[in-house]
């Protein structure tokens, strides 16, 4: 009963879906572990969106749409920490400019500059994929990125101080729940064609040097690091992806 309650307070908390209201929030850092399932959720939105739109549009168009359907399931909750993480770390020198841009409301530069380019490789890449592929590829890419910030922050603490609106999320992952996240997170992997898999090894790689970079600059991590570890994996899911099947 109390992982049901963990699975919709992760829906409730990480989407715009509707769920029970009647919920214990006090439990909803524990329901960071449902973050890859929540990424099978997202990703058959965005799949199914897509398969209906390939049937009456050019597959771009189709790809287009697929990722509008993601914004708005998810309320762009990861985008808009890539975002924010642009205009800080792009714009702040000292970790308190850095903290203090991220958690301006504003739009700068960095951010739309970043999101533009975010999304233009997004559309790219998926659009360079055979159509009947992509809804399972969408799949895999939501649930395993989703795996990213949960490594995050096994490894590191929270930069901000307790009072911060994300710090209610704050949650250090235990070996056993990391490792049932890991195999939710992979699972639609095994399903691709070839040795699919193997893109998890570029996307930890990159992850890691994320962490150790977010780290270095404000000594931690935060909810719009988390939301930029899921984007950046993402990204790198569908670039090793596309190597992959070019090379083998």
């Amino acid at each position: 009963m109390i992982k049901l309650q963990l699975f919709f307070l992760a829906v409730g908390f990480y989407t715009r879906l509707p769920c029970p209201r009647n919920l214990n929030y006090d439990l909803l850092p524990q329901a960071a572990v449902f973050l890859p399932l929540i990424g099978w959720i997202t990703g058959l939105i965005c799949a199914l969106t897509f398969a209906a739109a390939d049937r009456l549009w050019p597959v771009s168009t189709a790809v287009i749409l697929a990722l509008v359907a993601g914004v708005l399931a998810t309320g762009a909750f990861h985008e808009d920490g890539f975002a924010d993480v642009c205009d800080g770390f792009g714009g702040g020198w000292q970790r308190e400019q850095v903290l203090a841009i991220m958690k301006d409301s504003r739009v700068g530069a960095y951010a739309a500059l970043g999101l533009i380019l975010l999304f233009a490789l997004k559309i790219s890449l998926l659009s360079s994929f055979p159509a009947e592929r992509i809804p399972l590829i969408l799949i895999a890419a939501h649930s395993l990125s989703r795996f990213c910030p949960l490594l995050i922050m096994r490894h590191y603490g929270y930069a901000r101080n307790a009072d911060s609106k994300s710090a209610a999320a704050v949650y250090l992952p235990g070996n056993t729940a990391l490792s049932l996240a890991a195999l939710t997170a992979i699972a639609p992997c095994l399903l691709l064609p070839g040795l699919a898999w193997l893109v998890a090894a570029p996307i930890v790689a990159v992850n890691w040097l994320l962490g150790r970079y977010f780290n270095h600059r404000i000594g931690g991590y935060t909810g719009d690091c988390l939301g930029t570890s899921q984007q950046v994996a993402e990204i790198v899911f569908y670039l090793s992806l596309e190597a992959l099947w070019t090379f083998t």
